[in-house]
């Protein structure tokens, strides 16, 4: 039955289909999703019937909320660890990340609905991302005392500003037009202009040398100006003045600051900011200040160890219990203050990776 399986793939005229099949649990990729698709790309690399690979979500409501974070929090109360699952399933769902950035034939995500987390993680490298009037696109990792990964190191340095740092710490959701203006997506199609260009995709046949151009040109014809406002672009200054501090400190001091002089938007990002587990803010920030430095490899690398470290720590369970579990939106913090997270106890996440992240010449070549 193919509502039993989590992952759908299928060769039309050509184009490799790839479709996130969990619609009740919003996509959301277990550890088991993410080999199936990291085995299926690999395999799709050297095969010749296909010329092109197209990712979507099934369900009308998102093409991916994020990953599986219900397992580890599970494997940690049956088990009493969930390091060796955390440690397997990152390096495995990164190990598919880096493949769809350097993936040698045009990648297509279709991102309408919920963006976020590891959905994120396997739109960010596509060659052509599509977003709607019904994109919602976030790393929402702070909300759960975790940290912004897939590869957010890398590519939330990437964006206008300091956006990306914002987008880490706050984990604010965004709509088609910020996504476009983070360069997080490419084009933007009403849903009906959307349907039409699958339905293109979907008719043309890819054994043809012009793939690239005759996609461009398919792509252009049902693209539109995305109609929405991007509230980043227009509060890029704010972003700027007050997140380009080193020190979550003084990003605080400096919202307290403006908050007092009644700014609205400071206001609301201080007690965004407030309600974070403080280690997870000081640790994104420094994850966020390391990244700037390195390739998407060595984030990636980084990332992995990240993972491992916060699975041992209290914060991340207490997070998912209060958010994904129990629901009830009231985490007990530990160490509840960040006058109470050190220098130490912040770089102890960033160990020397135990492995790369492309051990397995397989899967990353």
């Amino acid at each position: 039955m193919k509502e039993d399986l989590h992952v759908l793939f299928t060769i039309e005229n050509s184009v490799g289909w790839i479709t996130l099949n969990r619609p009740r649990a919003l996509n959301a990729l277990s550890y088991e999703m993410v080999l199936e698709m990291r085995n299926k790309l690999q395999e799709w690399k050297s095969n010749e019937n296909v010329s092109l690979v197209c990712i979507t979500g099934a369900g009308e409501k998102a093409l991916c909320a994020g990953s599986d974070i219900r397992a580890i929090y599970n494997e940690k109360n049956s088990r009493g660890d969930a390091s060796s699952l955390a440690r397997a399933y990152f390096s495995a769902q990164y190990e598919m990340d880096y493949l769809i950035h350097n993936y040698p034939k045009p990648c297509i995500v279709i991102m309408d609905g919920i963006v976020m987390g590891g959905g994120v993680g396997i739109a960010i490298g596509c060659s052509h991302r599509l977003v709607t009037e019904n994109t919602k696109w976030a790393m929402p990792e702070t909300n759960i005392g975790f940290f912004p990964d897939v590869g957010a190191s890398y590519f939330l340095n990437k964006m206008p500003g300091h956006v990306g740092r914002y987008l880490a710490l706050t984990a604010e959701t965004v709509n088609a037009a910020d996504a476009l203006y983070i360069g997080a997506a490419d084009h933007y199609y009403s849903r009906e202009a959307l349907q039409k260009c699958v339905e293109a995709i979907r008719a043309q046949d890819w054994r043809i040398r012009s793939v690239e151009d005759t996609l461009e040109n398919i792509l252009r014809i049902y693209a539109s100006k995305c109609p929405q406002i991007s509230t980043l672009e227009d509060n890029q200054n704010k972003i700027d003045q007050h997140f380009g501090y080193e020190k979550i400190e003084d990003i605080i001091s400096s919202l307290t600051r403006a908050s007092i002089e009644k700014c609205e938007w400071s206001r609301e990002k201080l007690t965004i900011l407030k309600q974070k587990s403080p280690t997870s803010l000081k640790v994104a920030l420094e994850q966020n200040k390391r990244g700037r430095s390195l390739s998407l490899e060595e984030c990636f690398q980084m990332e992995v160890e990240l993972g491992v470290q916060f699975i041992r720590q209290h914060d991340f369970f207490e997070g998912v219990r209060a958010v994904l579990v129990d629901k009830d939106r009231n985490p007990k913090w530990s160490p509840n203050s960040l006058e109470d997270v050190s220098l130490n106890m912040v770089d102890a996440y960033f160990p020397i990776p135990e492995q790369p992240i492309t051990v397995n010449e397989n899967f990353i070549g």
